[in-house]
């Protein structure tokens, strides 16, 4: 387990990145047979795309419901995510493929993906007492002091210029 940082932190990724929300509801638990080779599907990717990080994924972490499960991914590029999700010779499309095939729009098994591209300046985080954690995991960690210290500073570091970025001239806040 990673250590706790005890101080602020943000995270700051250079260059734009694509935030892939992509997850799964048992609509019928009872058919097990239906919903337990979708999720072993998705571990198969992750394995995949952890020990070959020139495909694009930057960092992901499952998280686990009583019917739902989501993992929220961050690639490098649209590109990337597009490339390796399209690619005959990786896990993705086979599993789709199964997907469609066995379950289809029968009900027994939800999927669902959104994707989100975001631009420089365009996110920023505070981590207060954390381990690295999210984008955090996925780019760099910088102290949350000086110009970075609300929210408005770290959006700005985040565009790349102290003090430009899309909330340059608004009004200093206490953002957290």
């Amino acid at each position: 387990m990673a250590p706790i940082i005890p101080k602020r932190v943000c995270a700051e990724v250079e260059g734009e990145l694509v935030l892939f929300l992509i997850g799964m509801r048992l609509n019928r638990p009872w058919k097990l047979h239906r919903w337990l080779p979708v999720l072993r599907a998705m571990p198969r990717m992750l394995r995949e795309l952890e020990a070959q990080p020139e495909l694009g994924l930057l960092h992901h972490r499952t998280h686990v419901g009583l019917r739902e499960a989501m993992v929220v991914q961050y690639w490098r590029s649209h590109a990337q995510l597009d490339a390796y999700a399209t690619a005959r010779e990786r896990a993705h499309l086979p599993a789709w493929r199964a997907f469609n095939q066995a379950i289809g729009t029968n009900g027994d098994v939800g999927i669902w993906h959104e994707t989100y591209l975001v631009g420089s300046g365009r996110y920023e985080s505070v981590y207060v007492n954390m381990p690295p954690f999210g984008l955090g995991r996925a780019g760099a960690l910088q102290e949350a002091t000086g110009p970075r210290a609300t929210g408005r500073g770290r959006l700005a570091a985040t565009a790349g210029a102290e003090g430009g970025g899309p909330m340059a001239g608004a009004p200093q806040g206490g953002t957290v």
